[in-house]
This record gives C-alpha cells, sequence and structure tokens, in this order.
C-alpha cells in the first residue's frame, strides 16, 4: 500500500512538537514561546560590544582583540524584527570577513585545540586569538560557499526593510561564490587541524556550492546560477541535513522553482528533495531515517537533535511548497517497467543522446558539441525519440526511480545491460 500525505500534512507539527515534547507537560505546545526564545538564544552567542537592547543581561563585551573581527551565523509576526538583528549581527560579521582583504575570506578565531583545553567565559577569553582564513593558494569552496549563501538569504530579509544594506549584502555574496567556484578545495585541507576533527568538511565541497548556487539563484534570478547547478553534477542521494551536508537543503529550496513557480525545468530537484523526504518520513517504505522508541528522530548519538531540527525546517518548508501547489507525493513502490516501450509506464527521459535530441529527419541543422545541453539534457520534458527496448541502469537500494536524464547511474542503457538480458527473454518466451 502506497504511503502519501496531502499538502496539508501533519508531519511539521509531529516533528516540532517531538522537539519540544515533555512527556510530564500536556499536550498543547505553545509555540509562540518556543520561537521568540529560540531567536533569544542568539543574543547569549554574541560576541563584540553589545547592543543597549541586549536582552540576555548576563553577556558583556568580548571578543574585541579577535584581529580586527569576530562573532558565526546563518539566517533562519511579533518575532520578525528580532530575526531581522539576530541575521544582521551574524551578516554584519561575514561582510567584514569576506571584504577586509582582497583576495581572503576569514573563517575562524581562535585554536580550537587550545579553547577546548579552557573552561572560561567569553568575557574573560586569554587564549590565542588566531585568525585563520582561505585564499587562493589556500581554497575553501565549502565555507566560502556557504557565507555566499547566508549572504544571499539575508539580502532577501532586508530587500524591503534596508535596500541599501540588501544591496551590500547580495554584492558580496557575489563576490564570495564567484571566489568559491573559482579556486576549489576544502577548508579541511586547507587549514588541517585548525578545523579538524572538530568541524571537517566531511561531505567535500560541492554541496555548498549547490547551496550557495541555489540561494544566489533565489535571490538575483539571474540563469547563470542555474547553468552553473547543472553543470556542478551534485547527484549524490542524501538522507541528512547538517552545517556539513546541505544537498538536501539545495534541493528543497530549488524544488520551489516546481511547486511554487510552475517551472517544469525544475522538476528533477523535486524529484530529489521527494527522494530526500520519504528517505526521512517514518511510514514511508524508503525511510532510511531510525527512530527512537519515544518517537523522535535519530540519525548520529551526538548532537542528535541538530539533524532533528535542520530535517524539521526542510519538512516544514516543503510542506509549505507543497501547500502552495495544492499536491501531494507518494512514497509507496512505483509500479513501471524499466524497459522503454514495454508496458504503460516506462521510462520517459533516459541518459541517452540520439534519444533526447531531435532526429536529423525534424532537425538537420547540427547542435554543435554543447548546443543540446541546455534545450534538451537539461530539459524535464520527455525524450523525443523512444529507444523501444532499451533497458536504464535502474531504481535504486530503495526502489525509486526518479526517472531524470541527468542521473546516468540510473537513467543511462546500455548495450551490457540488454545483451544479457536476451537469453533469459529468449528462456522465457519459450516456456510461455
Amino acid at each position: 500500500m502506497g504511503f502519501s500525505k496531502g499538502p496539508s500534512s501533519f508531519l511539521h507539527v509531529f516533528f516540532l512538537a517531538l522537539l519540544l515534547w515533555d512527556h510530564g507537560a500536556q499536550a498543547k505546545q505553545n509555540y509562540k514561546d518556543a520561537l521568540a526564545k529560540s531567536i533569544l538564544f542568539f543574543q547569549g552567542q554574541r560576541s563584540g560590544r553589545l547592543p543597549t537592547s541586549q536582552k540576555l543581561s548576563w553577556r558583556s563585551i568580548s571578543g574585541l582583540s579577535d584581529g580586527s573581527l569576530a562573532h558565526n551565523s546563518k539566517p533562519l509576526g511579533p518575532q520578525l524584527e528580532n530575526v531581522r538583528v539576530a541575521i544582521r549581527w551574524g551578516a554584519d560579521y561575514l561582510i567584514k570577513c569576506a571584504t577586509a582583504t582582497p583576495g581572503v575570506l576569514y573563517v575562524g578565531v581562535g585554536d580550537p585545540n587550545t579553547d577546548h583545553k579552557c573552561w572560561e567565559r567569553p568575557e574573560d577569553m586569554d587564549t590565542a586569538r588566531t585568525v585563520y582564513s582561505v585564499s587562493r593558494n589556500k581554497p575553501g569552496s565549502d565555507v566560502a560557499g556557504e557565507t555566499a549563501a547566508a549572504l544571499a538569504a539575508a539580502s532577501m530579509v532586508f530587500r524591503v526593510v534596508d535596500k541599501k544594506y540588501s544591496k551590500l549584502l547580495l554584492r558580496t555574496a557575489k563576490s564570495v561564490f564567484q571566489f568559491a567556484a573559482q579556486y576549489r578545495g576544502s577548508y579541511s585541507d586547507s587549514l588541517g587541524a585548525a578545523v579538524c576533527p572538530f568541524y571537517c568538511s566531511y561531505s567535500g565541497y560541492k554541496d555548498e556550492l549547490l547551496w550557495g548556487a541555489a540561494w544566489l539563484l533565489r535571490a538575483t534570478k539571474d540563469v547563470s546560477y542555474r547553468n552553473f547547478i547543472n553543470s556542478l553534477g551534485a547527484n549524490d542521494a542524501t538522507d541528512i541535513f547538517s552545517w556539513d551536508n546541505k544537498l538536501a537543503g539545495a534541493r528543497v529550496l530549488l524544488s520551489r522553482g516546481s511547486l511554487v513557480a510552475n517551472d517544469k525545468s525544475y522538476e528533477p530537484f523535486k524529484q530529489q528533495a521527494q527522494d530526500f523526504m520519504c528517505r526521512i518520513l517514518p511510514n514511508s517504505p524508503y525511510s532510511t531515517t531510525q527512530y527512537t522508541k519515544g518517537g523522535l528522530m535519530f540519525k548520529l548519538s551526538a548532537s542528535n537533535l541538530q539533524y532533528v531540527s535542520s530535517i524539521t525546517f526542510l519538512l516544514t518548508t516543503y510542506a509549505k511548497y507543497m501547500k502552495s501547489a495544492k499536491t501531494t507525493f507518494n512514497c509507496g513502490n512505483i509500479l513501471m517497467s524499466y524497459m522503454v516501450g514495454y508496458g504503460a509506464n516506462y521510462p520517459r527521459r533516459i541518459h541517452h543522446r540520439g534519444s533526447s535530441l531531435p532526429s536529423v529527419s525534424t532537425h538537420p541543422q547540427s547542435f554543435g558539441c554543447e548546443g543540446g545541453f541546455q534545450p534538451f539534457y537539461y530539459t524535464s520534458n520527455p525524450n523525443p525519440n523512444i529507444l523501444t527496448g532499451a533497458i536504464v541502469g535502474g531504481p535504486n537500494e530503495n526502489d525509486f526511480y526518479p526517472d531524470e536524464r541527468t542521473d546516468y547511474s540510473h537513467a543511462e542503457p546500455a548495450t551490457y545491460i540488454n545483451a544479457a538480458i536476451v537469453g533469459p527473454l529468449a528462456y522465457l518466451s519459450g516456456r510461455a
């Protein structure tokens, strides 16, 4: 039996309730109070000269000797202004990190090995406040891509209330992203013990490049970022979303193009987002996510709630997109044939040049080496030519077949697949 949820899904409420649930409390939760407190938390993380509006009075001035920089952030009614203040605090710091020295992005302050040996107040810090950076010779595409994403997202927050600041954020985001894309490499490799084992980039840097480009595409609608995304090849499946791995977040953000803007060229991202959801939802036959006896999502033993909270964010966002599109999705078994032209439901977007491009009989002019990518390779439209009998690479380990032309590992037919099946089919035909 297929598993599906409608646009009015209770999933986002369900997962949020797991975060706040107290077995001794009443079932009804005060989400407004939880929201206010979740935002107030960021005041406790401030570094520098604190404003008079500081509500957590037990914090004071700190980190004034951290080079010429200092404060770590990522954009997240009545709490809107408090959110803007929290975002601006972090964004101001990121702007300083990105513009203080041409060709350099400052990414960290303090020796983590020394800091972990101390247990003192931020106001009393007396350990070495070493400043770490990435550059052309010491690349950090992951941290730079993340910085660009944060600044691009922040620019949208201030687009109406502070246009000048919004333009500064976006201009800086573009510059940092260009740096990330041009000088590729992981900051873990460049900085070594300064970030590892504490915040190593285990997922590499492609996910942050995808994340940064996705936010810049959203903020600017510049097609060059879409082209970059298409050429990046960040297509790995995932069942996690965290400070280290941004693939799922980028795909949910990009799925908005299909679900909200109704642009079918974004359909592959919607399929990837749904694949992620089917790996998360507890009743999905494709779920790869463990749940505790109490019903809490469990990913990793260390700081598990970081995954619960970040994945819940994606669930609520995707639920909102689905509501806008008035659509549902199904995590159940997909009954289909993996041979093109056989049966009623078979692959329509196989990874095959001849099948995906118009035939010479209808389009005698040459497309050239790269001319077929944008109009035909990246489109979500079915292939114009049916390669009858072709057997594709097949579904993933969870029986999910996305039918995406760009997903060659699953959508590409090959002679070594078809050649082997001829014998068994001949045998079965003879026994029919």
